[in-house]
């Protein structure tokens, strides 16, 4: 068996988890570029991660220190199916205890001042 973080055995979904958080590493979407080009500016003072695995997400970004997870959501996100699964993920994640705040592409696209502020709030 792989093993992992501190030679932990990795099981096959954690396997898959760290693929599929790579992939998304190496071929981020537009808005996640942009998006990572604002916080690891350390703009903020704090150290964001990208595509980070929190037991069986996989988060855009997160401050550790902060307990602070930002997710930016594409088109796909307003599907009725779609806002049932991110608020189970999102209470899932609350309860672990972290903050999730979301932005739609179009704010990081339009409306970069309102997300600074709201981040800088959260933080």
């Amino acid at each position: 068996m792989k093993t992992g973080f501190r030679g932990k055995p990795m099981s096959a979904n954690f396997r898959l988890l760290v693929e599929n958080a790579r992939n998304m590493r190496e071929h981020p979407t537009e808005i996640e570029r942009l998006m990572w080009s604002l916080l690891s500016a350390n703009k903020f003072g704090v150290n964001f991660r990208r595509q980070h695995i929190i037991g069986d997400y996989i988060v855009d970004f997160v401050c550790l220190s902060k307990g602070l997870i930002i997710e930016v959501d594409g088109e796909y996100h307003n599907a009725d199916e779609q806002k049932e699964i991110d608020a189970i993920r999102t209470q899932w994640l609350e309860k672990q205890g972290f903050t999730v705040i979301r932005f739609t592409n179009e704010q990081v696209t339009n409306n970069m001042d309102y997300v600074i502020q709201t981040i800088e709030n959260r933080l």
